[in-house]
Order: C-alpha cells, then structure tokens, then sequence
C-alpha cells in the first residue's frame, strides 16, 4: 500500500484527532462537578498530585501533570490565591519552589471523593475496555516522549 500524503491529511485518518475530541469530552464532563466547587479540571489534578504527595516542587508537579513551569506556576498562583496551597523558596536552593496543600486544600478532597466514579458513568465502556484504553494511552504517551 502506497502513502498517500493527501489521505494522510484527512481528519477522518488521523489518531490524534479522536484523542483529542475525547480528552475533550471527558475533561468536560468533570465542569458539572467542579464548578460549584470553584475549581477547573487542572487545579483538579494538581490536588490530586498534591494529595499522593505533598511538599513537592512546582518541577515535580509539572513533570507529573506534563505540564510546562510556564503553564504551572500562574495556575499554582490561583491556587495560593484561593487558599489550598502555599509556595514556598527551598531553603537549600532559592530557585526551586516547594508547593504544599493547606487544611483547605487538604479538606477539598473529602468535596471530590465521589467525582470519579460519577464521571466514570459518564464514560460508555466496560472495566475491561476502560483498562485497554488506559494501557494503550500510556503506551502513546510514552512513544510520544520518545520521539519528542
């Protein structure tokens, strides 16, 4: 089978299209939920970092969430802002920053705790599907780092 650059440049024959629009769709579906508790999918899961592991550099943090410091820090800054959680210089070394959550912040998980099974509802497959489907986007995602 021949390439054929003008069949390649359809969206219909594009993986990173449907990618795309589900990652979409399946942030979307968290707003219902996080709005009324005043927090936007991203400083959703930099909780959820922050609650696996807390007094974390704002670099940890943006490795984790594959986030650039540039996108990272005005989002901490909000959050700061709104009080679930501080920023602090290292004292070994100023030019690291150390993010950890408040009792706020800490308290927002018991708000959250229901969020995920709730939009897991909202996702039509079956636990096997769903399985497939997480293994096979860490795969991309790694492939992608690699030739990155």
């Amino acid at each position: 089978m021949n390439y054929d650059p003008d069949e390649a440049l359809k969206l219909k024959n594009q993986l990173c299209f449907p990618l795309y629009a589900a990652a979409r769709r399946l942030t979307s579906a968290y707003t219902p939920f996080l709005k009324p508790l005043g927090l936007t999918y991203t400083q959703y899961i930099v909780l959820m970092v922050l609650w696996e592991k807390d007094g974390i550099t704002v670099g940890e943090i943006g490795e984790r969430l594959m986030l650039d410091n540039g996108t990272v820090t005005p989002l901490l800054k909000k959050m700061e802002t709104a009080g679930y959680l501080t920023r602090k210089r290292s004292s070994e070394d100023e030019r690291v920053v150390i993010v950890e959550l408040t009792e706020s912040g800490r308290g927002m998980k018991s708000r959250v705790r229901d969020i995920p099974g709730k939009v897991g509802g909202c996702v039509n497959l079956l636990p096997e599907e769903a399985e497939t489907l997480y293994r096979l986007l860490y795969k991309v995602m790694s492939g992608a780092d690699e030739k990155a």
